[in-house]
């Protein structure tokens, strides 16, 4: 507020005047609302001091502050064997055929590994033996090639020294780490299963679990039953996959729906960051295709 020099002194000759004069409006008012108070009834009930709402529902296809790591148009920034993996319709396609099998191989990320993020695309995948996932905070490994038991009959040696074949072919794409499973059957679909580590499936779907140094994981809490979550997947269609990993706490979503969380405290096994990719094996023929691929990286 601006005032002149002769009447900001006008203003403080009078402020005695001046305060006075302010008090009895107070107290007028005072007055006014306590006669006002008095022929008013109270309310029923005292307005609320804050406004409670209802979150926005999920937006698949809001991309703010995403960042797209897949063109839709080529491989580039991904590595895996072409005669496994191409681009088809838009999606990053795995084909298994018995005629010429994948074997369990993956399609790398290589535009880095991330640790804290939320990573969401559309998955689809045909024929009966399809299996995949999505391979996160996963490292490079060879490998396992394990001698073949001597009691296995000449049908179940063939498949396996396949497998183990396919396996050294395409040693270059095996990884150890995280996977959000997804097979076609939705026996898995959704749960927290550990590739190449002999943890294997450590949270199932519709479990909350957590880990320990040298203890079994614990059970935490139940977010449905199996049947119950994969209800809502669909087999042969494109489904919306999320996973969230921050800090030590990865959550699948599938759908709109949580599928599985872990909480994993064991350091033996956990990993802060790591590779991205997507996976494919399975017997016969097989299709798997992974679409709308986006990153958001958490602090």
């Amino acid at each position: 507020m601006a005032f002149g020099i002769c009447t900001w002194n006008r203003v403080t000759d009078g402020v005695a005047a001046f305060s006075a004069a302010l008090l009895a409006v107070i107290g007028i008012g005072v007055c006014a609302t306590q006669a006002t108070a008095q022929q008013t009834p109270p309310p029923a009930h005292r307005p609320p001091a804050f406004h409670f709402v209802q979150p926005e529902p999920i937006n698949f296809d809001d991309h703010v502050g995403w960042v797209q790591i897949f063109d839709g148009k080529t491989l580039d920034g991904w590595d895996g064997d072409t005669d496994v993996w191409h681009v088809e319709g838009g999606a990053i396609v795995g084909e298994s055929s018995t005629e010429h099998p994948s074997g369990t191989t993956n399609i790398i990320w290589r535009g880095g590994e991330p640790a804290n993020f939320e990573l969401k695309l559309e998955m689809k995948l045909e024929g009966d033996g399809a299996n995949g996932g999505v391979q996160y905070r996963s490292l490079s490994v060879p490998p396992r090639i394990r001698p073949l038991p001597a009691d296995l009959t000449p049908e179940q040696r063939a498949r396996i020294q396949q497998q183990q074949d396919l396996a050294q072919k395409r040693a270059k794409w095996n990884l150890s780490g995280y996977q959000a499973d997804f097979d076609f059957a939705n026996k898995y679909t959704g749960q927290l299963y550990e590739q190449d580590s002999p943890r294997g499936i450590v949270a199932w779907r519709g479990q909350v679990v957590a880990t320990e140094p040298d203890k079994k994981p614990t059970l935490l809490a139940s977010l449905g039953s199996s049947d119950e979550l994969k209800s809502v997947i669909k087999p042969g269609e494109w489904n919306q996959v999320e996973i969230i990993a921050d800090g030590n706490t990865l959550i699948h979503i599938i759908n709109g729906h949580v599928m599985a969380v872990l909480v994993d405290t064991d350091p033996k096994f956990a990993q802060a960051k790591g590779l991205i990719a997507f996976e494919i094996e399975g017997p016969g023929n097989v299709k798997i295709s992974h679409r709308n691929v986006w990153l958001m990286k958490l602090p």
